[in-house]
This record gives C-alpha cells, structure tokens and sequence, in this order.
C-alpha cells in the first residue's frame, strides 16, 4: 500500500477558501499589465541615501493609493442595484507571511488611510506585523480574535459565506473590516516571472509580482529595463470600461515616473 502523510491546515486557512469561493462570484475585470519601474526603483534607492529607509512594496502601496483616490469610484462597493458607496479614505488590504506553530500562514493587515499616510509610515506597519508574534488564536480580519471569530471556524460553510454576503451587502460594515482595495503580492514571497489572477471580494485588486529585466523600446533603442507584471482586478458593477482604461493608463505612468519621491 502506498504510504502517505496528513497534513492539518491552520484555522485560517477556512476563511481563505471562503473568500475564494465568494470572490468567484464578483463580476471583477482582469487586465495584465508590464510597468517599467526602471526610473522609479532609481529615485527609491536615491530616497534612501537622501532622506529616509522607504521599502518598493510601501511605496507601490503609497503610488496605487493616490492613483485610486483620484479615481473613487474604483473602490466603491456596489449598495443595492442602482448605487455605489465611495469612501473618503483608501484602505489596503494586504497579507503578511508569518510562521505560526511551524506552518506559514497569511496574516491579512490593513493600512488606513494609505493616500494619506507617508512612504515611511507604510513601510514600519508592515515591518512591524512581519517581526510581531502571533498565535493561532490571531486570525480572521487583522484583529485578535473575539469568540465570534472562534465560532466562525465551528460553523458550516454555507453559514460562513453567508456571513461574506452579508459583509459585502453592508458596504460600511465591510470597509470597517477590510477596507477598499486589496493588495497580494508574490513578489514578495519569492521570484515568480510572469503573472498571476488573485481572488478577491474587494472592489479594486492588485496581483503584484517579481520584477524582472526586460529588453524594452526606449526612444527608438532598445535598452535592458526592469519591468513589474501587475493583474488588476476592476468592479463592473461599479466602473465601466473607459473609466478603467483610463485610470490603468494613469496608474502606470505614475509608477513608472515615481510618484511621491519627487524629494529624491
């Protein structure tokens, strides 16, 4: 007989195919895009030796941030059938990979008020999250765990995706819990060419991956550039194509001039 082992899962794992299998259900756009970051990685390092320790992730965070608040509606949840929920402040969204009783397991965190928030701030929460001690009981929604979180890990599926339902359908409530834009990068996690498609119950998502060097038509020559894969995912409940087009348009020319380190 074949042998073989099992293998038991953290808790929070139930919560991650729950949003997965909610996810599938949003009417997301998925448009993948290279962005040259050649001259904005320059004014990070520049930004470094000048003024402050600033990380890629933090400012990429800072950059789709104020891109997304001049374009709202990008993160607005869908209330009803005929309105949309803007929120005034951008809310990320993102996940630390922290080792919890020998399993790596993602820990969502939020960063509120992202457009608003400095490069340096973004960068120490998400430094400070890697390096906190964590338990299994500090699961589901960046907080530590109450007894209905516990119990949540108790309930039958269909109950718990309901719970999902109900978060998306109470725009207020759901941006209190897990903001207006999400943000999953593999990048950095490892070097992965090419790109990836996340699942998300977010209005606005950002799948970022490695960077890496390209040839790349500059001014008539080709020259060697270091170009980042990025998946977008876009509501269509809750944006329409030229809107989108134009607000992708937008977001990479700001990443690609680098946006927010003009003091470098």
């Amino acid at each position: 007989m074949t042998q073989y082992k099992i293998k038991e899962f953290p808790k929070s794992r139930i919560a991650t195919v729950d949003v997965c299998e909610i996810g599938r259900q949003k009417h997301h756009i998925a448009a993948m895009i290279e962005i040259d970051v050649s001259e904005s990685r320059g004014k990070i390092k520049k930004y470094r030796d000048k003024i402050h320790k600033i990380s890629f992730t933090a400012w990429l965070i800072k950059a789709i941030s104020l891109t997304v608040k001049d374009y709202e509606q990008a993160a607005s949840y869908l209330k009803g059938k005929r309105k949309a929920i803007i929120f005034n402040d951008i809310n990320v969204s993102m996940v630390v990979e922290k080792s919890i009783n020998g399993h790596k397991v993602p820990i969502p965190l939020i960063i509120e008020k992202a457009n608003e928030r400095s490069m340096e701030s973004i960068t120490k929460q998400i430094s400070d999250a890697r390096d906190k001690i964590l338990t299994e009981k500090d699961i589901v929604l960046h907080n530590r765990s109450t007894q209905m979180e516990r119990i949540y890990y108790t309930l039958p599926g269909f109950i718990r995706r309901f719970f999902w339902k109900y978060l998306l359908r109470n725009p207020r409530l759901a941006f209190q819990k897990m903001g207006n834009v999400a943000v999953t990068s593999i990048g950095m996690m490892g070097n992965v060419k090419g790109w990836f498609i996340p699942v998300s119950v977010h209005p606005i998502c950002f799948g970022i991956s490695s960077i890496s060097k390209k040839s790349v038509v500059v001014d008539d020559q080709i020259e060697i550039r270091e170009v980042l894969n990025m998946t977008i995912l876009l509501d269509h409940d809750v944006i329409d194509g030229a809107p989108m087009a134009r607000f992708i348009s937008d977001l990479s020319g700001n990443i690609e001039k680098g946006i927010g380190l003009e003091k470098a």
